[in-house]
């Protein structure tokens, strides 16, 4: 029975790494007919939010989708530095165009509450939300397990339980912003992934936890959520699901990293991306026509996988173990668990209705 796996089959193990390789190896050539940075249509009706819009890619995407004309609202823990990045693009755009149409949000994925004023905040506004991109993450290599003051492994809650709450807590705002999209910066690593929903947060001793174990499982789980989700979705809703790969970027997640595995890191630039190569698939995934035409077939199919974008602005396929619907479905109800929300929510959230999330629940 598909519910009593534990790990993933060495086969499928295999194949995951060979993606990442793959990946890692041929990208850049398999990517050559892109520009850089990637053109984007005029976006000025459209409003944004960005995660983790300081640094590495989400800074990119941010600057990209304001000099195109977008409402950009970057939604960050370092607002002041937010701030200052904003008055140096200003500066640099001077004359090239009317001034960036940007606005800076507090929001810390470590705290699911901080996540919820967020949300509260923004839909009291009442005004449309036409794209949420869900890039921030944290890959912590080589450090030891930390848990956010939620209880929860941070990869997961950074990763997949954050971005996952913000996502059906905004639901009014992109129905009002409808035909809207989300969109998960997500990672090949999904590839190596495995989840187990009885053991969200790898502390049973059933997997030996390493930060590759946390960044993948939660990579995985963010697709597999993601799945379920745009099933969920109405069609009428108009709202569409999609993950993407960035690629193999070279962010500031090399900051985590040991010296000898840095400077092995900085001796191959050639098939690593830049940050601004790096954002173009969520920058295509976010402002592509047919973007929402792709997620519609995949929905009349009954594809059991959301839409996925690789680097090269393609749609790719999932791992095998994300095509599992039970245990996607599995994922689902137990992230609307973790944080708090009814299994329902998204429902009467699209009904218009309420929904009370009870921070501080059980810790798994």
């Amino acid at each position: 029975m598909a519910s009593q796996k534990k790990k993933l089959g060495w086969m499928e193990w295999l194949r995951g790494w060979v993606s990442v390789i793959w990946e890692m190896l041929f990208q850049r050539i398999l990517a050559s007919h892109l520009q850089n940075p990637m053109p984007l249509p005029p976006l000025s009706d459209v409003t944004c939010i960005v995660t983790g819009a300081t640094s590495g890619i989400g800074l990119e995407i941010a600057r990209q989708l304001a000099e195109a004309g977008a409402h950009v609202v970057m939604a960050v823990r370092k607002t002041k530095v937010a701030h200052e990045l904003i008055q140096k693009w200003q500066n640099e755009w001077s004359g090239l165009g009317a001034p960036l149409n940007i606005e800076v949000m507090e929001v810390d994925l470590l705290s699911l509450e901080s996540v919820l004023r967020f949300a509260e905040t923004w839909n009291a506004r009442a005004a449309p939300l036409h794209v949420l991109i869900n890039n921030a993450g944290i890959f912590s290599i080589g450090e030891p397990q930390h848990f956010s003051k939620d209880g929860y492994e941070e990869h997961l809650q950074v990763n997949h339980l954050a971005p996952a709450l913000l996502s059906l807590l905004l639901l009014p705002s992109l129905i009002r912003g409808s035909p809207s999209r989300i969109i998960n910066v997500n990672s090949i690593m999904h590839a190596i992934g495995f989840v187990d929903t009885e053991d969200m947060n790898v502390v049973s001793g059933r997997r030996k936890y390493t930060s590759v174990v946390g960044y993948s499982s939660s990579k995985l789980a963010q697709v597999m959520f993601s799945s379920i989700m745009h099933k969920r979705l109405p069609a009428e809703a108009g709202i569409s699901v999609v993950c993407v790969s960035p690629g193999i970027v070279h962010t500031n997640v090399a900051r985590d990293l040991p010296k000898i595995v840095q400077a092995a890191y900085h001796l191959i630039p050639y098939f690593i991306f830049s940050a601004k190569e790096g954002s173009r698939s969520a920058l295509f995934a976010a402002t592509d026509p047919q973007v929402p035409e792709y997620c519609g077939v995949l929905k009349a199919d009954d594809w059991p996988v959301c839409a996925y974008i690789s680097y090269e602005c393609r749609p790719m396929n999932a791992s095998e173990e994300a095509h599992s619907v039970e245990t996607s479905q599995k994922v689902w109800e137990k992230t609307l668990e973790l944080v708090g929300l009814p299994s329902d929510a998204l429902e009467r959230l699209l009904e218009g209705g309420e929904v009370q999330c009870k921070l501080g629940g059980k810790k798994d």
